[in-house]
């Protein structure tokens, strides 16, 4: 029965390492994507570009209209190995909207190409905002089918493995179709935005009374509880951290907090870059640098627990034959403020790019004081959901502490939950290192 019981923790402990890091945040209001037909007409070889700003990029262009020749002069065509030119000769803006009121940009560009008499061997080579993130497209033919719709529905795994193609060879030949044209009317207006998250629809309410703020600030403190059992967000490290370091109901709580002022920090201090440096820093190239720096702090909290447990251990080990009441105080410490502090700060870490899109959406509507109430609020949530896990997870290990386990297996708990902390830590390294370059 416990070898039972003790299979069972193993299974949950790794569960909960394995969806710390099953994904983090999907930057859907980050993405600029980009897509290219490129078609003949007659003699005369076309390219149809279409660009589309999520919302975080566009509030970044502000009132600049984005420069049509520099994306013309971004593009790279060649016709039997000769560099071929691209001149725009048409072009449409649209801003359709997008999450939390704010804007997205649609923009469609007809380029101009070279003539070709017959069959040509053409490569392209699209190196706009290279380095965004974003659903890269390019297809060839006129008729081509378009896996987005011309970035107009993009497939729901988009945000897991966004479409990444920047070049293509091919050949062509003559046609007898007309020249592409743009889109016109309503068809610009309706580019399927990844879904609005709820918290992000609250800061657009219309009329602001005293019982709409009331409701609002409530219900962001649900979409931060719900966001907070979304994976990431550090739930099995507080978890294992809480069962290994003798934490108590206190300890839970300030966890809690120190998650909710990170949090709120966070969001604040990327809202701040976002707006302030966004020429020099790309809020989503700031995501993994955040994941890693959340990585590194979870093995550094694993590590320390081990050393605490090896060190106690051999205390232990040491006075066990004149005083067999001392060590149970010894035992009660319980996890000091400085690794505490470290484990709320990496549960924390990672602001909610929804939270973010409020903040912007609430500068640009003139709210911001209601908006970083929301934020506040959400925050709130999230904390209130870890410091419920970190409940449960106590209770649980005095529960097993009342269940007279035999000593070897409740000593091996706290190196066990050290254990995992160290691998989670792990892991979520790995997973970003290869995404800062």
């Amino acid at each position: 029965m416990k070898k039972v019981l003790l299979l069972g923790c193993l299974v949950t402990l790794c569960y909960l390492a394995w969806t710390a890091v099953a994904s983090a945040h999907p930057l859907g209001n980050f993405t600029i994507n980009r897509f290219s037909r490129i078609e003949v007409a007659g003699h005369t070889v076309y390219v149809r570009y279409v660009l589309d700003l999520a919302e975080i990029p566009t509030f970044q262009q502000g009132s600049r209209a984005i420069d049509v020749g520099a994306i013309a002069r971004h593009v790279e065509l060649t016709v039997n190995g000769r560099r071929a030119n691209l001149v725009p000769v048409s072009h449409v803006v649209a801003h359709p909207r997008g999450a939390g009121g704010l804007h997205t940009t649609r923009l469609e560009l007809i380029l101009r190409g070279p003539h070709i008499d017959g069959q040509a061997d053409v490569a392209y080579r699209d190196t706009n905002y290279a380095d965004r993130i974003g659903w890269k497209e390019i297809v060839v033919g006129k008729d081509a089918h378009s896996t987005s719709d011309e970035l107009r529905a993009y497939p729901k795994d988009l945000l897991q493995s966004p479409l990444s193609v920047t070049s293509v060879h091919s050949t062509l030949a003559p046609t007898s179709d007309p020249p592409p044209v743009l889109t016109r009317g309503a068809a610009l207006q309706a580019p399927d935005r990844v879904a609005d998250s709820g918290f992000a629809k609250l800061i657009g309410r219309d009329h602001l009374s005293f019982w709409v703020v009331l409701a609002s600030l409530a219900a962001a403190l649900f979409w931060g509880a719900a966001h907070a059992l979304s994976p990431g967000h550090g739930k099995s490290i507080v978890t294992a951290y809480l069962v290994g370091q003798r934490g108590t109901p206190w300890h839970a709580a300030l966890l809690g907090l120190i998650v909710t002022a990170t949090h709120t920090v966070g969001v604040f201090s990327l809202g701040l870059v976002t707006l302030a440096l966004s020429q020099f820093i790309v809020p989503d190239q700031l995501y993994p640098w955040l994941n890693l720096t959340a990585g590194v702090l979870v093995i550094s909290i694993g590590i320390s627990v081990l050393t605490a447990r090896f060190r106690h251990a051999r205390a232990h080990a040491h006075g066990h034959d004149h005083h067999h009441h001392h060590h149970h105080e010894e035992d009660a410490a319980g996890p000091s403020f400085r690794s505490l502090l470290a484990v709320g700060v990496s549960g924390g870490l990672l602001p909610c790019p929804s939270a973010l899109v409020v903040l912007l959406a609430a500068i640009s509507l003139h709210r911001v004081a209601f908006g970083l109430l929301l934020i506040v609020a959400f925050s709130l949530g999230l904390a209130l959901s870890i410091t419920g896990i970190g409940l449960v997870a106590v209770a649980a290990k005095r529960a097993f502490a009342r269940a007279r386990f035999d000593g070897a297996v409740l000593r091996a708990l706290p190196a066990l939950s050290a254990a995992v902390i160290v691998v989670a830590g792990l892991v979520m390294t790995l997973h970003a290192l290869p995404k800062v370059t």
